[in-house]
Order: C-alpha cells, then structure tokens, then sequence
C-alpha cells in the first residue's frame, strides 16, 4: 500500500469498499444529477484509475450532463460512457457525490430498474445529509470534498494516479472548497491537495479553466444573476434568480447553473444567500448558502432537499417565482428564529 502524509489526518478505508471494488469487472460509476466539479472529478478519477486488465469501469453520462465551463473534464478523462446496456451488464455500481438515489445522473428509464439484481452498489460521499442507499456505504462527511475519499481510496488500492487523474481529483477539492476558502479546508483537504500537486495535478490550468475562463454566454448568464440580485432581512438575506427564459436568453442551459450562488453570497452583510434557477421548465432549483455561524441544511430539508451544513439544495415543481414567493419568507423566519 502506498502512503501519504494525508492518511494520517483521516480514517482509514473501510476493507469491504475495497475488496468490493476489487471484485467488480463491469462497474458503472454514477454521479449526481446537474454534475459539478467533484462529482465529474471523483467519477472520472475512479474510471481512469480502475481501467486496466480485466476490469472496464464506464461512466454515466446522459446528453447534456456537462457544462460548458466543466465540459473540458470530460475532455481530459476520455471515459467511456454507459450505454443503457452497461447497465443491464454491470456486475456493481459505484455512486459517487450522492446524496440520495433518486439524484443518480442516469437514462432516466433506468431509474427503478437499474438496480435490480444481486449487484452491489458502493455509496461513497460526503454529504451529511446521505440516506445510506447504497449495499456499502462509506459517507465521510467532515471531507471536503468526494474527490478527496477517492484520493484516499486509490492510494489504499494501489491504483495508479497520473497527471490527469490528479487534476480531475484536484478540481474537485478546490471547488467544494471554494478555492480552499471555506471551512472545509481542513489539513486533510490541503495535505490530499499537496499529494496531488505531486503526481502532477495541472494547478494553474485548472485555475484558468475554472476561476478565469468563461463563454460568452456563461457571462451573460452572470449578468442577469447580478441583475436580479435582491437583499431583504435587513440585508441578512441576499437572493438571485433565474427564469427559464432568462438562461435560455442568456444562452445555456440547466447544466450550466453551478456557483453563481456566490453572487449573492458575495453580498456584504449577507448571512443567507440562495439562488432561485428554472433550468427546466416548472422545476425551479434552490441553492442555499450559509456565512458564520448560519447553516442552511435543515432549511433545504424543509423544502425536500439536503447537502452541507452550509451548502444544500432543494427542487420544486414550480415555476421560478412562485418558489421564491414560498422560500424567501420561510427563509426570513427561518433567520430570525436562529439569530433570536
């Protein structure tokens, strides 16, 4: 087994996820619906690492999963994408960054189906909020980041990490952690990234590509964020929105909503943030965010949904305003309760 200063700062991998992914042959490895960094990042990392010999790991990735800004992940890991047969075929699943079995980015035929059989499936994440869905579950919620289990799951299983495996982990570690500015930027996160800086994670690229690089439509999208951002609460609580018309307008898609949270978020004063989005139409996205010592994760279970303490998510079946009508002001009291 290899070792890395990292190990010492976090448990060790629990031997039935290993010895389970030994066995398998035909994984399917699945990531979250509307994927951002460390979910494509934990989820090509495992495919590349586990590809080799007689083991043929793919990667599901329905039409229009990857954003344009993420898009480039894909491009770098090559991986080979589940047909709707890989799933009838796999001999295991390796659900990755999800919270909950319904969130599995997947043919949406499958849904019910894909599971059938006397097949495992590895639940790996990080997320408080984990329902333990899976035959195996190995949910780390103090780690920043998915990609940060699977940096410790390669090294524990001797799998090889080449440059481009350690720059996909490596984008997902400085995303969750907002470019290792939020609290979840613990020694391990910052020791898991140095490991990774030497097997040859492509730091500055991946600065350019993620921090410094967008489309032209990514940027009109950005605009209407900024346009639409409203402050309430006595300026404790800042939102923004996001019709469906207004991303179409802008030139993008559901996929292409991420982190323009931090629009609002990056409002001084603000404690609460959330961003309303209809990437499709009559299912309106809540991102919620929380400063200091505000959590937000029970208010994104009121509505359905869950994550982080101070990063979670809900989905509801309406349009983008008749959400913001029915959470803005659960929201306010939902505040007021909290800093009484």
């Amino acid at each position: 087994m290899q070792t890395d200063a990292a190990q010492s700062l976090f448990p060790p991998v629990p031997d039935e996820v290993t010895s389970t992914l030994r066995a398998l042959r035909r994984p399917v490895v699945i990531s979250h619906v509307v994927p951002d960094a460390d979910a494509l990042g934990s989820m090509f990392a495992v495919v590349r690492a586990m590809s080799g010999g007689d083991c043929a790991p793919k990667a599901s990735l329905p039409l229009g999963s990857l954003s344009q800004r993420l898009r480039f992940m894909s491009d770098w890991a090559q991986p080979t994408v589940a047909k709707e047969s890989d799933f009838q075929d796999a001999d295991g699943f390796v659900v990755l960054d999800t919270a909950k079995l319904p969130r599995c980015n997947m043919f949406r035929e499958l849904k019910q189906t894909a599971w059938a059989g006397d097949r495992p499936v590895l639940n790996i994440d990080h997320h408080a909020t984990n329902t333990r869905f899976g035959t195996i579950n190995w949910v780390v919620d103090k780690a920043g980041s998915t990609c940060e289990l699977v940096y410790y799951l390669a090294l524990a299983m001797d799998l090889p990490i080449d440059d481009v495996t350690a720059s996909l982990l490596y984008a997902g570690i400085q995303t969750d952690t907002s470019g290792f500015s939020l609290p979840t930027t613990t020694p391990a996160a910052l020791q898991v990234a140095s490991g990774l800086a030497g097997h040859g994670a492509r730091i500055g690229e991946l600065g350019e590509r993620l921090c410094r690089s967008q489309s032209q439509s990514e940027f009109n999208l950005l605009k209407t964020i900024y346009a639409n951002t409203r402050v309430v609460a006595d300026g404790r609580i800042a939102y923004s929105s996001a019709s469906f018309d207004e991303i179409k307008a802008a030139g993008c898609t559901a996929a292409d909503i991420d982190d323009q949270v931090d629009i609002p978020r990056s409002v001084d004063g603000a404690v609460l943030a959330m961003l309303f989005t209809e990437g499709i139409v009559g299912k309106s996205r809540i991102n919620f965010r929380g400063s200091g010592s505000v959590t937000v994760v029970e208010l994104a279970e009121e509505f359905g949904g869950g994550g982080h303490k101070q990063a979670a998510g809900s989905v509801l079946d309406c349009h983008v305003q008749d959400a913001i009508e029915r959470v803005v002001p659960r929201a306010k009291a939902y505040l007021a309760e909290r800093q009484a």
